[in-house]
């Protein structure tokens, strides 16, 4: 029995050590075969591509996405540029390839040579960009002489090309090869060094969808680093083409108008925040980001007192001036301090402790109600109303109406601006708020600061019933092939904190500054169409004692900024805008005429649109049922 296990045991093990050595002979059986294949058959092929060849990986750079304005005007294509880069692996002897790359790209050796060595951890196989846009001529030297720059290759890719120079060089941007700190961050996963990335403006928000997708192609190429057949293609899938809300035409016209001017112009749709201007002067030409600005260039822009790359739409941070006493008359009418019968006695001053404070007009304006103060910008009336307020109720209807804090628009760096309290300046210096200083605060002096961005959403709120939209620049995003990926909707940001009753006698002020026969913006009255305005100077030097605005005569960079902030027409507004002149001084001969150039020409234009956008007595419907208000 004992012995009858033990032959099956042995006969078990006989199987299975077969079984193995039946498998192992037939995989050396396979790498024979393959070995035979490879040496003996596939011998001439491997031969020429070990000797002399080898397959690289190359990357394709897709296009990046248009952008259009609202009516599919084209602002920003794309063009191609020839960029010079060299494989240091193929490029031997490198000094020797760089001297003769000198000549025919018209750059000096030591220059090129540099540019090799800021760019740190260079790989010996890729690519690596020593100049871009070289030009054509540039391109057919050095496509003759191939056979003479190992290494050396040509690589065309779309370079961006800014189609209406400067007019709205700040809402779009421009871009910029990304640099060390954007390659280690997450915002762009996909990039490279040597990629070009948005760097401001719509271009820098909204570049994940204008990039694309990357390709690429396997390729073979012989012992000089030249291509020799293309192996395998992945097509890059080109960006998304984004339509902004801006009306390009309009914009022009605002440009135009603010020629030769620092300053600021936002126009927007009061019934949907769709922004249709936004200008900042003077601007700056995008084209030349495109192929990398010189030393001396870049410094010359930054150095500009009048500050070109600031957008001062919406990082310019101005006293409000009389625009201001919009918040002071809603403030006053809803804390009760005021109504619409309420009237005071200016005399052209008025006394409060042991100051005097005088109003713009030296002679004064006699009795006026909070309609004709606006009308005529009465100091003195709007000082007596911030007087009983208080600043912490002022500031908080300021507040409530969203100035002091970002409007929130698809653009970086946009300032705050400053409302002022009693609590803020005791924590800033630490002295306690003087009742005196409210003075100055409503009438949009001071402390106060605001952008005009803010101030045309303002505007834009009055006009709509009290509902303030989320300013908006992007209307919609396209695929390539015209398919709708991202479409804006209006967004209710807040409602003013005004009833109807007050807004209604704010909007008559309004109407009265501009068509009334005492009204301070009368030279913005247009034929057939009615504007509601506000006019505004705002001090750059505070004032001596007593000292009115004509007392003295300052120097330019000294004088006061000029205000004016408008909707039309009176009923159904269909537009709103803010202009800011710096030093400017008045409102009313700087702005108010900027304002009905724009207000004018967008008018007595045909809007097939207008009919489908709805009024803000349905928004206002919306509003309540969402927030129960």
């Amino acid at each position: 029995m004992a012995e009858s296990k033990k032959t099956s045991e042995v006969n078990w093990f006989k199987q299975r050590l077969t079984l193995a050595m039946f498998f192992i002979m037939a995989a050396f059986a396979l790498l024979i075969a393959r070995s035979f294949y490879l040496q003996v058959i596939e011998r001439d092929e491997f031969s020429r591509l070990s000797e002399s060849n080898c397959i690289r990986l190359q990357s394709i750079d897709p296009p990046r996405g248009m952008i259009f304005d609202h009516e599919g005007r084209l602002l920003v294509e794309n063009r191609p540029s020839f960029d010079l880069n060299i494989v240091l692996k193929d490029a031997k002897p490198v000094r020797q390839t760089l001297e003769h790359l000198s000549v025919y790209a018209q750059v000096s050796a030591e220059e090129l040579s540099s540019k090799l060595e800021r760019k740190n951890g260079l790989s010996l196989y890729k690519p690596t960009l020593i100049k871009p846009d070289i030009g054509r001529d540039s391109l057919a030297a050095i496509e003759v002489r191939r056979f003479d720059l190992p290494g050396i290759e040509v690589n065309v890719r779309s370079l961006r090309h800014y189609l209406r120079r400067g007019t709205s060089a700040h809402i779009i941007g421009y871009l910029g090869e990304i640099n060390s700190e954007e390659l280690k961050g997450d915002a762009y996963p996909d990039a490279r060094s040597g990629d070009f990335v948005g760097k401001f403006g719509a271009e820098k928000s909204f570049d994940r969808y204008l990039r694309g997708k990357r390709g690429g192609q396997q390729v073979e190429v012989n012992a000089t680093g030249q291509v020799v057949r293309v192996l395998q293609t992945v097509d890059a899938q080109p960006g998304h083409n984004i339509y902004l809300t801006i009306d390009q035409a309009l914009q022009e016209k605002a440009q135009d108008l603010l020629e030769g001017i620092a300053g600021s112009v936002v126009a927007m749709d009061p019934n949907t925040g769709e922004i249709l201007v936004m200008v900042s002067s003077p601007s700056f030409d995008q084209n030349a980001f495109v192929s990398g600005l010189s030393r001396d260039h870049w410094r010359e822009l930054i150095t500009n007192p009048f500050r070109p790359m600031e957008n001062k739409a919406i990082q310019g941070e101005y006293p409000p001036g009389s625009t201001y006493k919009i918040i002071t008359a809603i403030a006053g009418l809803e804390e009760g301090v005021i109504d619409r019968h309420t009237t005071f006695f200016c005399p052209g001053f008025y006394r409060y402790g042991d100051r005097v404070f005088r109003c713009w007009k030296k002679g004064g304006h006699g009795t006026v109600d909070v309609e004709r103060a606006l009308e005529e910008s009465c100091d003195v009336f709007f000082y007596q109303v911030g007087q009983k307020l208080g600043v912490d109720r002022l500031a908080w209807h300021a507040k409530a109406s969203g100035l002091g804090e970002p409007t929130g628009i698809d653009l970086d760096h946009e300032a705050s601006g400053l409302i002022p309290t009693a609590a803020w300046k005791k924590n800033r210096t630490g002295v306690p708020w003087q009742r005196g200083e409210t003075l100055s605060i409503a009438i949009g002096q001071g402390y106060d600061l605001v952008t005009p961005l803010q101030m045309a959403v303002l505007t834009a709120a009055v006009a709509s019933n009290g509902i303030s939209y989320k300013p908006i620049i992007i209307r919609r995003i396209e695929t390539a092939e015209g398919k709708i990926v991202f479409e804006n909707k209006p967004k209710v940001a807040r409602k003013l904190p005004a009833g109807k009753q007050t807004l209604e006698i704010v909007r008559r002020g309004l109407w009265q500054v501009v068509n009334g026969d005492r009204g301070t913006a009368r030279v913005a009255k247009v034929k057939g169409i009615e504007i509601c305005g506000k006019t505004g100077t705002s001090q750059v030097v505070g004032r001596k004692k007593n000292e009115l605005a004509r007392d003295v005569e300052r120097p330019a960079h000294q004088k006061a900024h000029a205000w004016f902030v408008a909707y039309a027409p009176a009923e159904h507004p269909q537009i709103a805008v803010a202009v800011v002149v710096e030093n400017g001084e008045h409102g009313s001969s700087a702005s108010a005429p900027i304002a009905r150039e724009i207000i004018k020409s967008y008018l007595n234009r045909p809007h097939p649109s207008w009919h489908i956008k709805g009024n803000s007595e349905d928004h206002l419907v919306s509003f309540n049922a969402k927030f129960g208000t």
